[in-house]
């Protein structure tokens, strides 16, 4: 993203705690910066695309008292709550707030055609939308509340889980009934049952045995947790949710922590016995 903006002509201030991707940056363009206050105290619109709640709240606290800052950006996947915090937290310092968590992966970021779900005040979003719209292909006003973006992402995003698990699931007994998960896909693609997994991330990343989208797993399971938190604070029953959530809890425990999200149909695989690649004839491991 920061590379887009680049490209884009804008002046760009950076700062990121792993030093090789602040040199990257440098080496394009960007200035370096010891700090994220350092950025907040050059730049009067800052973004930020950050790992955690936990994360996210730290970084705030250090932008918050920037001598630059107006316009604060979350580009990361936080949870409504630390979402209303962080902005609570930004006006009570002068400093408007446009939630914008984003969909799309690493291949979206590089190539400009993320989903941004926006959240702010309109006359902060107006702001924010010219960077917004080199970073995305569609935009998504969802509300004027810090929050409702990250309300809209966090659901996506439990749907998103619950595709992978249930695609992972169903294709597992297709290929115990001796079908090839190639034409199984297609099928399920082409009808009622299609989903992005189905259509998509199956084909890309799991016949090719190649599990690799661009998107870790404890990420996933972390966003899929903050959707049940926001179920449980609204009283929301979310029975099937709660399954997803134990079965992407399952994968992070299993994995290694900078597993991609894919690797989890590898434990659906172990279950049933099977490996889905094309090839049925090859597929079952009885």
């Amino acid at each position: 993203m920061a590379r887009r903006l680049l490209e884009a002509g804008h002046q760009l201030s950076v700062y990121d705690t792993a030093p090789i991707a602040v040199s990257g940056l440098a080496e394009a363009g960007a200035e370096a910066c010891e700090s994220a206050r350092g950025v907040a105290d050059v730049a009067d619109l800052v973004l930020v695309s950050l790992p955690s709640p936990e994360v996210v709240s730290e970084v705030a606290r250090d932008l918050a008292g920037g001598s630059a800052l107006r316009v604060y950006v979350d580009l990361s996947t936080t949870g409504p709550q630390v979402a209303e915090e962080v902005a609570e937290l930004m006006g009570t310092a002068g400093v408007g707030v446009v939630d914008a968590p984003v969909s799309g992966g690493r291949a979206g970021a590089e190539s400009g055609r993320l989903t941004v779900m926006v959240a702010g005040a309109p006359e902060d979003v107006a702001i924010a939308r010219p960077v917004l719209e080199l970073l995305g292909s569609r935009i998504f006003v969802v509300g004027e509340q810090p929050g409702q973006g990250q309300a809209v992402k966090v659901i996506n995003n439990l749907m998103s889980a619950c595709s992978i698990a249930i695609t992972a699931e169903a294709t597992s007994l297709g290929v115990k009934a001796g079908v090839d998960p190639a034409t199984l896909l297609e099928v399920v693609a082409a009808s009622s049952g299609s989903n992005t997994a189905a259509a998509q991330k199956f084909p890309a990343y799991v016949l090719t045995r190649s599990f690799e989208q661009g998107f870790r797993l404890n990420l996933m399971a972390k966003d899929v947790r903050l959707c049940l938190s926001e179920a449980r604070r609204h009283n929301v029953p979310m029975l099937l949710g709660a399954t997803v959530e134990q079965l992407w809890n399952l994968g992070e425990a299993k994995f290694p922590e900078d597993a991609d999200f894919i690797e989890i149909v590898r434990m659906f695989e172990d279950w049933a016995n099977v490996t889905i690649e094309s090839g049925g004839e090859r597929a079952d491991r009885r």
